[in-house]
């Protein structure tokens, strides 16, 4: 039996060979020469390890195989291989289990197998929902919304899914990508000639009107099509759209004309108009208004085409600017075996450690440190005040481009991690609510639709009745539903909010709503975190003040030890003058040469505590002990007395050490100010902002810092848990807080008016949600001047749409008034209307001057 079956497979063989197809071969390639599915993922459990030293002995053994590259983690016994797909996965099983160690493929492994085998094979079948019941058809749907949504979370969209996402978002025109340079020029030429001779008589030939017919039909139909259909829609949705009254003047106009010719004596050969250009003037013969329904139709089409496109896309500007996934970049890396390799890499392949080169004119792939190299970037489109000359050491942005140079960057973030995706992200979603603020407005300015219809029909009926003239009555109705400006109302807020955000996102400062910008406008008292706003993160030891009878080594030495396990700067500064004084020190009796600390505790009020085991003499005879200890702040002068006091308040930040219960001595620090920061208080004070610093340190050392800056106030001995109060307590004195904090005041900054944070690339990336909520505005800047240029900022795009809301109102109502009583034709009340748009518009954009 077993024969024969051998045979069979043999004859197969055989006869796929005589067909062409080599059963032998890797499949590696399909017809087309393309590889087929080249490499394979794997992971393993493992039992049996010894201990994490043999994990580099096994991964050394598993990339000694051709094209393997292996990672072993040894708390999760996990191993996690990439392999050539001709590798087969017991080959990689043997190797490890040479080693003494069982493993055993993961469950997903062998369905994520499973499912790349069938695929070639069987196609899925498509699942629809019909017979779906109507609630199981709406979760379908909102789980595949939701699917595309994460799969769109990344950086690695399609030029097509970003096109598609940016429509759609203008909710003030539904159908502005109809608006297009086709429909634009040809009514511009069909529309000249019926205007020249509607208005000029040398030119109405025998026959004109049925020519001024022909050529106003496609101008009417056709080009003015994104505004039927807006209005269209509105009556679908039981809104009324921004353009329904100028849909309905141009169809008006056409379908008044197409009667009279059709049905009156204007369709004579040989008859000619007599028409005044305003209505008051018009005769009592009919009249045709061909010129009104091309004229209305031209303008409004290159008012919207240009208007629209010349409006700034700062969504657009930094999808251009993000790395291209499959732009190619030379990547050295490093294994844990030690080995190194070079290769070409696409950038979607790119891993944190990994070293990049870059050439000039490259686009920056990811965020990530220069470790060799020199080159000068182009401006870029977050100005967060960094410098463009870039070396080693230096910081670069995923989306920064290299004007000149070439570098080698070692990876730190990537995808959408960077911070170019964590800025992309806020926006979208800033932008995202906006629109629905703005589609409020729009609502709003909408109801101007109906009053205009009614208006129309009323002043047409009243002309009748009045003068029985109804060329005249017509003419002023169509002057009505053309020179009221929906549109110029519903823009006079949201694109002024609209560009003011955009315009503070490139200079570095991200705002979360248009609300912002009135709570800013109304600030009359900034509140100062002094650490993380004020002050460079770098400290320095400035004196160390022992006790009578205690060594100011020892005491610098305890703190230090102390603070080791700290990132705060004072925690730094502190360990580096302990190890300096331990590097530079006398063998000493009287001095550890050891410290170790245990149980070490950071409590909610700031304290460094600890458990302290010293060590003293040297190897052949050494003696310990160990004692608890603390560092701690003082907050009020009462807390220290003596020559201790006098040390806390005669320098800057001071930390005393406590070791046994009692205070041994007083170490203070200097942090500098930012170089920016005098100027920036005096701007605020200038500009009418009250200043407060609020800090922990004694009130002779904040006075005295408060002093060099130039700040009116001072809040001092304020411990963390008791800043949310003390900001209450400014407000509840009537003033409107702005209180400017880093990430250690976040629960102070939620308790103000107007929250402003001094955010790092982790907190934007990885709590933008818990910053929305907490903040208005988060600055990726780091230097001061940026706060008094957001309240500036905020208060001229505040008078701009002060302005523009007056403006708006104010033309409405006076244009009306001129249509009304026929002083105003429908073709200069189109022009009247699309002036005040532009006027709005060009008003608007100082929005996107941002302060200096």
């Amino acid at each position: 039996m077993a024969d024969n079956v051998t045979r069979s497979i043999d004859d197969a063989r055989l006869a796929a060979k005589d067909a062409g197809f080599d059963p032998d071969s890797s499949h590696s390639e399909d017809s087309n020469g393309n590889p087929l599915r080249p490499h394979a993922s794997y992971a393993f459990e493992l039992e049996g390890l010894e201990d994490g030293a043999q994990l580099r002995d096994i991964e050394e053994a598993l990339e000694e195989l051709p094209g393997v590259q292996a990672r072993l983690v040894y708390p999760t016994k996990m191993a996690w291989v990439t392999a050539p797909d001709t590798t087969a996965p017991h080959t990689i099983a043997e190797v490890m289990q040479r080693f003494g160690v069982e493993v055993q493929l993961t469950d997903s492994t062998l369905r994520r197998r499973a499912q790349g085998h069938s695929v070639v094979d069987h196609t899925p079948p498509r699942r629809g929902t019909r017979g779906m019941s109507g609630r199981m058809r709406r979760l379908k749907e909102h789980e595949q919304r939701s699917l595309r949504s994460a799969r769109a979370s990344g950086f690695v969209r399609t030029a097509r899914r970003r096109r598609g996402m940016m429509r759609g978002q203008d909710v003030l025109f539904t159908a502005r990508d109809l608006v297009t340079p086709l429909r634009m020029w040809v009514a511009l030429v069909l529309s000249i000639p019926v205007i020249l001779m509607a208005y000029i008589p040398q030119l109405q030939f025998p026959g004109w009107q049925w020519c001024s017919l022909a050529l106003s039909t496609p101008v009417v139909l056709w080009c003015a099509f994104p505004f039927h259909r807006a209005m269209l829609g509105g009556v679908r949705r039981g809104i009324s759209a921004l353009d329904g009254a100028s849909s309905i003047a141009i169809l008006a106009a056409w379908l008044w004309s197409v009667v009279a010719v059709v049905l009156t004596s204007a369709g004579q050969i040989g008859w000619t108009t007599s028409s005044g250009w305003v209505p008051h003037k018009m005769s009592h013969d009919v009249e045709i208004f061909f010129e009104v329904s091309c004229a209305v139709t031209t303008l409004l089409l290159v008012g919207r085409y240009f208007t629209m496109r010349a409006r700034p896309r700062l969504m657009e500007d930094l999808q251009a600017r993000n790395p291209d996934p499959d732009a190619v970049y030379t990547v050295v890396r490093r294994s844990r075996a030690g080995n190194v390799t070079e290769d070409d890499f696409p950038a979607v392949e790119l891993n944190k450690g990994d070293d990049v080169y870059v050439n000039a004119g490259d686009i920056i792939p990811a965020d990530g440190e220069v470790v060799g190299g020199s080159g000068v970037l182009n401006p870029q489109i977050i100005d967060a005040r960094e410098p463009s000359e870039v070396k080693v050491g230096s910081t670069v942005r995923a989306g920064s481009v290299l004007r000149s140079g070439k570098i080698k960057m070692r990876v730190e973030r990537v995808g959408h991690t960077t911070r170019l995706g964590a800025v992309e992200r806020w926006v979208d979603a800033v932008l995202r609510h906006q629109n629905e603020a703005t589609l409020m407005s729009t609502r709003a300015a909408g109801l101007l639709i109906p009053a205009a219809y009614a208006l129309a029909v009323l002043d047409f009926g009243l002309w009748v009745l009045l003068t029985g003239n109804y060329n005249a009555g017509f003419s002023t109705a169509l002057a009505i539903l053309v020179v009221v400006a929906p549109v110029a109302l519903a823009i006079s807020p949201s694109l002024a909010i609209r560009l003011g955000i955009e315009s503070a996102v490139r200079n570095g400062i991200l705002i979360r709503d248009g609300e912002t910008f009135r709570a800013l406008d109304s600030t009359d008292t900034a509140v100062f975190n002094r650490v993380g706003t004020l002050v460079k993160p770098q400290m320095t030891v400035e004196t160390v003040t022992a006790e009578r009878g205690e060594s100011p080594e020892m005491v610098l030495r305890v703190a230090g030890a102390l603070s080791v396990e700290s990132n705060h700067p004072s925690a730094r500064a502190m360990v580096k003058a302990a190890r300096e004084a331990r590097d530079g020190r006398t063998k000493s009796a009287d001095v550890p040469s050891w410290i170790e600390m245990t149980n070490e505790e950071i409590t909610p009020g700031g304290e460094f505590r600890g458990r302290l085991t010293l060590t003293y003499g040297d190897e052949d005879e050494d003696r310990t002990e160990s004692f608890d200890a603390c560092l701690w702040r003082p907050t009020n002068l009462s807390q220290l007395h003596g020559r201790l006091a006098m040390a806390a308040t005669a320098g800057g930040t001071p930390v005393v050490v406590r070791w046994r219960g009692k205070d041994r001595g007083v170490i203070t620090l200097y942090d500098p100010a930012k170089d920016d920061a005098r100027e920036a208080i005096d701007r605020l004070e200038q500009m009418g902002v009250e200043t407060v610093m609020l800090t922990r340190d004694t009130y002779p050392v904040a006075r005295r810092f408060a002093d060099f800056l130039g700040m009116s106030n001072v809040l001092a001995g304020i411990t963390a848990p008791d800043k949310p109060g003390a900001v209450r307590a400014i407000h509840t004195k009537g003033a409107t807080v702005a209180m400017v904090g880093d990430a250690t005041a976040l629960p102070t900054i939620k308790v103000a008016d107007v929250g402003v944070l001094y955010a790092t690339d982790d907190l934007i990336d990885a709590q933008s949600s818990t910053i929305a909520r907490a903040c208005n505005a988060v600055l990726i800047r780091d230097d001061v001047s940026a706060v008094p240029q957001l309240i500036a900022h905020a208060r001229r795009v505040c008078h701009i749409i002060d302005y523009n809301m007056i403006f708006a109102w104010a033309y409405n109502s006076t244009a009306v008034v001129l249509a009304a009583i026929g002083v105003l034709p429908p073709v200069g009340a189109t022009l009247l209307m699309l002036g005040s748009s532009l006027v709005i518009e060009a008003h608007s954009s100082r929005a996107n001057h941002f302060p200096t």
